[in-house]
């Protein structure tokens, strides 16, 4: 992944990310579902779910904010890890985590500065 700053707004040029998931049934499929957990980990980090009285208060996205076109990485590029067909089929699932990780290096090595909390400030 990548970062840039400019006019003190991250733009995130590229994101590439590796899965191994056992034998590729679908690998479109797969690339588009790696795709999307880029766009929605960098949701992770500009959004935020609070909770009063045991009820989150963002009950639709006109008041949780998610990454527009705008902000989304520009390019992202998902490798799949060749199997044959002798490996069984692993699944995909929702593998968005990883790219917080990801992000806070990115803004670590273009900014120098290092965030060690998502939970308000760094």
């Amino acid at each position: 992944m990548s970062i840039e700053v400019s006019q003190g707004k991250l733009i995130i040029p590229r994101v590439e990310t590796a899965i191994h998931s056992g034998f590729a049934v679908n690998p479109e499929r797969i690339r588009s579902q790696i795709e999307g957990a880029a766009v929605m980990g960098l949701n992770n980090f500009i959004g935020e779910i609070s909770f009063a009285k045991g009820r989150d208060e963002q009950g639709n996205f006109d008041n949780y904010p998610v990454a527009r076109i705008d902000n989304a990485p520009i390019n992202v590029r998902a490798y799949i890890v060749s199997n044959g067909s002798d490996v069984p089929a692993g699944g995909v699932g929702e593998p968005g985590p990883p790219f917080l990780t990801a992000l806070r290096n990115a803004i670590f090595a273009a900014t120098g500065q290092r965030i060690s909390s998502l939970l308000g400030g760094n």
